[in-house]
């Protein structure tokens, strides 16, 4: 069976020698493309010292599976499922409040959360004022979680910092020190895990139905990790599109989009909104991937097409509908630059 960490050997032998290595989960698409499957499954299967969330907050939602126990996770990194420090990045904001729920929760479900979780002095807080004011969007259709008005602060140089809130003081690291002189570790490897996706990103989004951070891969060197210590990037999508917000996105006369919805559960993590369904757009995919550096890639929600019985892509303009989900998988392969790794998963084992 492949080995999605086997490198070769020269690429191995460069690794090996640094003693910063990183690893990234990005999204491809909209958000809700199983990041959180993937990084709780890279987390289980390798020598991780660190995983660290380095854009968003409360407003993205990772729905996780651990020990047969449903998780949904919003500000606390998958780390702390395996006992792995955990570390909220610079790149994000918190909702102090919202925080403390999620760890209560996860910690009433057995997962040991305040050993692992740490928070960089430099990540910004969503303030009840900014709450408040997100909750009277309406043009944008955003979550109404605060993320954007503290991002809006944070740039105009008027936010508040981690470090400043009393009640985060026992989390709290230097960033710089906790990933690149932590007398703890000889060697730091690092899993990076995304929010959103690329398709609502702040820069390459349909502006302005966009998210407030940066949800590429350029979001990860924000954070304080140099690009020469990215090893891998791990570029996740579905074999559909969802969408979560104010933009029309979805034909509301096709049918098997209704159906795609129900078979595949998708409603919103955080909010619990309908997520409006399309077909996968290859156009995005590639231009994602290119953008990311994406070397590896999964493409989740392959056993929902199979149940629906429908197939189809699109290219452009133009909707491609084939007979068979081998014939649909065979036609991506041909049109991405081959990647180090591709799976069709339809279980989290495939990853």
């Amino acid at each position: 069976m492949f080995d999605p960490f086997e490198m070769h050997p020269e690429d191995k032998e460069s690794m090996s020698s640094k003693k910063l290595v990183a690893d990234v989960v990005v999204g491809l698409q909209f958000g809700d493309e199983g990041k959180g499957k993937v990084t709780h499954q890279l987390v289980k299967n390798g020598n991780y010292t660190h995983v660290v969330r380095y854009n968003g907050g409360c407003n993205a939602g990772h729905t996780i599976y651990h020990n047969g126990k449903k998780f949904v996770t919003h500000h606390v990194p998958a780390g702390v499922f395996y006992g792995i420090r955990s570390v909220i990045g610079p790149g994000c904001v918190i909702n102090p409040k919202k925080l403390f729920e999620e760890i209560k929760e996860l910690e009433d479900g057995g997962v040991e959360v305040r050993k692992y979780l740490k928070i960089a002095a430099n990540a910004h807080i969503i303030t009840d004022f900014h709450v408040a004011e997100d909750s009277r969007d309406t043009d944008i259709g955003t979550t109404r979680t605060g993320n954007g008005p503290a991002y809006r602060d944070k740039y105009a140089r008027k936010g508040v910092m981690a470090i400043e809130i009393p009640e985060l003081e026992e989390m709290i690291v230097d960033m710089y020190t906790e990933i690149h002189e932590n007398p703890e570790f000889s060697r730091v490897e690092i899993l990076c895990e995304g929010a959103q996706g690329f398709g609502l990103d702040i820069d390459w989004g349909e502006y302005p139905f966009v998210t407030s951070s940066h949800c590429t891969t350029s979001g990860v060197i924000a954070n304080g990790i140099p690009h020469s210590s990215i090893r891998d990037v791990w570029g996740v999508a579905k074999v559909y599109e969802t969408y979560v917000g104010a933009k029309d996105f979805e034909d509301n006369d096709d049918e098997v989009f209704e159906q795609i919805r129900e078979a595949g559960s998708e409603f919103g993590a955080t909010t619990g909104r309908p997520r409006q369904v399309s077909w996968m757009s290859i156009d995005m995919i590639k231009k994602s991937i290119k953008i990311n550096g994406a070397n590896k890639i999964v493409f989740n929600k392959a056993d929902i097409l199979d149940e629906v019985g429908v197939w189809c892509i699109y290219d452009g303009m133009d909707a491609h509908e084939f007979e068979t989900a081998e014939d649909m998988e065979q036609w991506i392969l041909h049109e991405i630059e081959e990647p180090d790794f591709l799976v069709f998963s339809r279980s989290p084992e495939e990853i």
